[in-house]
Parts: C-alpha cells; sequence; structure tokens
C-alpha cells in the first residue's frame, strides 16, 4: 500500500488522536471536522505515510505521520480532473477552460493545491487570488520546447496556474523546465538535488 500513495493524493481517516500532544488547535480540528490530509513527498517508517494537514489560513500547514491502516477514503488528482463546483472563482474558471487542452496533451494531468484539496473535499479553500495548481504524469520525457509551449498556453488561463511535471523520479517544476537554466530542481521522497535532465537522475549537478 505504501508504494502506491503518492504525493498530492488525499486521504481520509486520520483522527486527532494520530497527532503529537503538542499540536496547534486548528490542526485538531481540521481533522475533527472530517477534512482529508494531503500526502508529503518525504520518506516515513513503515505502515505510515507522510501527509500534511491545511487550515483555513494560507500559513497553517502542518506536517505530520498518518497511520496507512487507518485511511477511509483516497482521492487522486487525476480523478479531479472534471469535478466541477459551484462556486465562480479565477481558479475554477481556469480549470474548467484548460480542460480541453489537457485532455488532448497526451498526458495523464491533475488538479492538487486548493483547488484539488475543495473539489474533493467540498471544503472552501480557494480565493480570488488563488492560483491553479496542477500535476502532469510524465513516464516519457518531455521536451523542452513542448514545455515552452505548455507553459504559454497555460499563461493564457483566468488565473496563475502552477504545474508540477511528475517523473518516474520525482517532481520538477514545469516553467523551470522550460526555462533557461541547464539545470532544474528535481524533487522525490529523500532529497532535492539539481539535474540535467529530470527523467535521468544520474545526470545530477556537482
Amino acid at each position: 500500500m505504501v508504494s502506491t500513495l503518492m504525493a498530492h493524493d488525499l486521504l481520509w481517516g486520520m483522527s486527532p488522536e494520530q497527532l503529537p500532544a503538542d499540536a496547534p488547535a486548528w490542526v485538531i480540528d481540521s481533522l475533527s471536522a472530517g477534512q482529508p490530509v494531503v500526502v508529503r513527498r518525504a520518506v516515513s517508517v513503515a505502515g505510515q505515510v507522510a501527509v500534511g494537514v491545511r487550515g483555513r489560513l494560507r500559513e497553517q500547514r502542518y506536517a505530520a505521520s498518518m497511520a496507512i491502516d487507518s485511511m477511509t477514503r483516497r482521492v487522486q488528482p487525476e480523478a479531479l480532473c472534471h469535478v466541477d463546483s459551484p462556486r465562480d472563482l479565477p481558479a475554477l474558471r481556469a480549470l474548467k477552460q484548460l480542460r480541453p487542452l489537457l485532455d488532448r496533451c497526451g498526458w495523464t494531468w491533475g488538479v492538487s493545491g486548493s483547488a484539488g484539496f475543495e473539489l474533493a473535499s467540498g471544503f472552501e479553500a480557494l480565493h480570488e487570488g488563488s492560483d491553479l495548481d496542477l500535476i502532469l504524469r510524465t513516464a516519457q520525457p518531455l521536451s523542452r520546447v513542448h514545455a515552452r509551449a505548455l507553459v504559454a498556453q497555460l499563461d493564457a488561463a483566468q488565473c496563475v496556474v502552477d504545474m508540477q511535471l511528475q517523473t518516474p523520479f520525482g517532481a520538477v517544476a514545469l516553467r523551470e523546465w522550460a526555462g533557461a537554466s541547464s539545470r532544474v530542481l528535481l524533487k522525490n521522497a529523500s532529497q532535492a538535488c539539481l539535474v540535467l535532465d529530470p527523467w535521468n537522475p544520474q545526470e545530477q549537478a556537482a
């Protein structure tokens, strides 16, 4: 089960009893309200998964560990691509605008961040100034030329859109891969390192 859980997955079932004794009150309130937690990209001990708890405020983010056997539900970002919301906000309008483009791109994509949290849980997490966070599961290399073209298309949306490329070896920001720097930051469960090619992590910067 541990190997199947991926960063940005939303999980239900964590109870306040799994929190450390010094956890802030808002963290306890979030779990007591039935909110999901999000899987973090971090190493965990056997039987646990690294997760993050969201609060109502942007700065309210709490790193914790959840017992895998307490999980009652899991929603992955790609399950949220075509979930609609009654709310009218720039991030949700941008998602609707970009759906046809992303559906045609040939890659598996998904919704993460505040938009993903709200669409999956029903708890309001977006506001007028929220960015739209997306992921693209790129098992095979995405060329820098295609990355630049994709950035240009995302920049035509109604809000700022941030996309992470999920390679087999970790995640890299689309905008960074589309940029001019030869090396980009690749993040995985154990480290963040500069690489020349996110699909070939042996090519690491010295």
